[in-house]
């Protein structure tokens, strides 16, 4: 049977004026965070927190995530290449052979790195404000996978992190690589972390009293990774390294966070059934 697949083949610039672009992805990297400190700040006030720890949360979050993201790419991913030119992992910058420099901004962010830096950012915000890091972790989980979900809309608006060939319907021939129709993996990817937003959100207003001490946390780690785990067999390898790999690096990074997860919530569940037996 032969279907009429999409054509995919959108500039991933807006504009570009002199050398400075302006991309879709960051634009939707924009419109999660904006999203996601919108819908935390209802969850601060619910919570009767200040409004200035939300400032600084953001704050910590953001670095957090941007520089964990980013070292998490160029040492799992491209670690040869980048640990010889040291100075591209921070800066939006590639030296040319010839000495000149050329402007790339920051290709290459891996969301277990990312996932990283916002724990390490957690800490220090706690530290800071002497605000339970359990809590804040609880919290701001609820409103990770939407961001999460607009920066796999970013990959797609890419043509990047593309899935294997397939003759499914709903194939999307990206032009931009080649002309094999492949599973939209970013779209797939985009609308799991939407429904965990859901879930996170249904959940937090139902059972927010009884799901505490780092439920929702580790709820969050096992569905989100859980699912990257899942969609990865569908993705084409993004390295070279990773073809003699039976898991790839995004599989492998996915285990401890689902462990991790896994751990909270026992905690929380056996912390339940001791209160209620007393």
């Amino acid at each position: 049977m032969l279907f009429n697949y999409i054509h995919w083949n959108i500039n991933p610039e807006i504009f570009n004026y002199h050398g400075f672009a302006i991309r879709y992805y960051g634009l939707l990297f924009v419109i999660g965070l904006l999203l996601s400190l919108y819908v935390l700040r209802w969850i601060f006030n619910k919570e009767n927190i200040a409004q200035k720890n939300l400032d600084k949360l953001a704050i910590y979050s953001m670095i957090g995530v941007l520089a964990g993201a980013r070292l998490g790419h160029c040492l799992f991913y491209e670690s040869t290449y980048y640990l010889s030119n040291p100075l591209e992992m921070f800066l939006p910058i590639r030296i040319l052979n010839e000495g000149d420099i050329e402007f790339i901004g920051y290709q290459g962010l891996a969301s277990h790195g990312g996932a990283l830096g916002l724990i390490l950012a957690l800490i220090f915000y706690s530290i800071k404000t002497k605000q339970s890091i359990i809590k804040t972790a609880d919290l701001i989980s609820i409103v990770a996978p939407l961001g999460g979900a607009f920066i796999r809309l970013g990959n797609f608006m890419n043509s990047e992190i593309i899935g294997k060939p397939t003759t499914k319907p709903w194939a999307i021939i990206f032009e931009r690589i080649d002309n094999l129709p492949r599973h939209p993996a970013q779209l797939y990817e985009a609308f799991s972390y939407f429904l965990i937003f859901i879930i996170m959100i249904l959940l937090y207003k139902t059972k927010r009293e009884t799901l505490k001490n780092g439920f929702f946390f580790g709820f969050t780690l096992v569905l989100i990774f859980s699912a990257r785990f899942l969609i990865e067999f569908i993705k084409e390898r993004q390295v070279a390294f990773e073809e003699n790999l039976k898991l790839d690096m995004g599989q492998l990074l996915s285990i401890p966070y689902i462990l991790i997860g896994i751990g909270f919530m026992i905690y929380t569940i056996r912390k339940i059934h001791r209160t209620a037996s007393i």
